[in-house]
């Protein structure tokens, strides 16, 4: 099946306002199917952010992000700690229900969309969910990353650096829609539509309101510091790609 329009929403993270306001968007009302492209969970909000998705029904599609993969493994006795304290606070705050759900959710999905083909929506890469790619990585990345990818994906959707772009790599077009809940390098609640073409959107919400919204109903007893500092994208781009790129293996 071929579909006209999808909504792509990724990292966010927990922050149920900005997930509200992307979902009030007509556009994303509009779209034939909603794609998550994974860390959904880990931040003030899992519980709520994973029902009011699941409530969507059908329309909605899952991936998993290796902060989702984190929160299952430390509820399940497979790791002992998350270097991100929010990290494991989130994963106390799930109930036994949602950390089936989200143990249950697949590492990629491909779909076909009109004017793009087939496309593959993944968390980090193909092949990891927590591997680096950048806007400006080299040919001999893409070629590791895409390595065993079939001919007939003509077009990648990754997230988990936070931060949206477009960019063509051996052919293949490469999507990042950024972040709705934890934005780098600017404010609001970032996401994409595919179909026929790739339009890169920003929602804005009131942030004062959000954060407000968080100190009252999240027991995360630094939310208010990590709400400003997330929230107010208070991470350049620039800060931020250099500390990746001192995570990517040199080429």
């Amino acid at each position: 099946m071929q579909l006209n329009c999808v909504a792509v929403l990724s990292d966010i993270h927990g922050v149920l306002p900005a997930l509200e306001a992307v979902l009030a968007e007509p556009e994303v009302a509009a779209a034939d199917r909603i794609v998550l492209t994974g860390d959904i969970t880990a931040g003030p909000q899992p519980a709520e952010v994973l029902d009011l998705l699941r409530a969507q029904g059908e329309r909605v599609l899952w991936v998993a992000g290796n902060a989702d993969r984190e929160l299952v493994e430390l509820r399940r006795g497979r790791r002992t700690e998350i270097p991100d304290p929010i990290g494991a606070f989130a994963a106390g705050a799930l109930r036994a229900d949602q950390v089936d759900f989200l143990a249950g959710l697949p590492a990629t999905l491909t779909l076909t969309v009109r004017g793009l083909g087939r496309v593959l929506f993944c968390h980090a890469t193909p092949r990891d969910d927590e591997e680096i790619v950048l806007v400006d990585s080299g040919p001999s990345r893409w070629s590791e990353v895409f390595a065993g990818l079939a001919d007939e994906i003509r077009t990648v959707v990754c997230g988990h650096t936070h931060m949206p772009f477009v960019r063509l790599a051996h052919g293949r077009l490469v999507v990042n829609p950024g972040s709705v809940g934890m934005p780098y390098g600017r404010p609001g609640a970032h996401w994409c539509l595919l179909g026929p073409g790739v339009d890169l959107r920003v929602t804005p919400f009131d942030i004062d309101a959000a954060t407000a919204r968080l100190v009252a109903e999240c027991g995360y007893e630094d939310i208010a510091a990590w709400a400003d500092y997330f929230l107010h994208a208070r991470a350049t781009d620039t800060e931020v790609l250099e500390f990746f790129r001192s995570r990517v293996p040199p080429k």
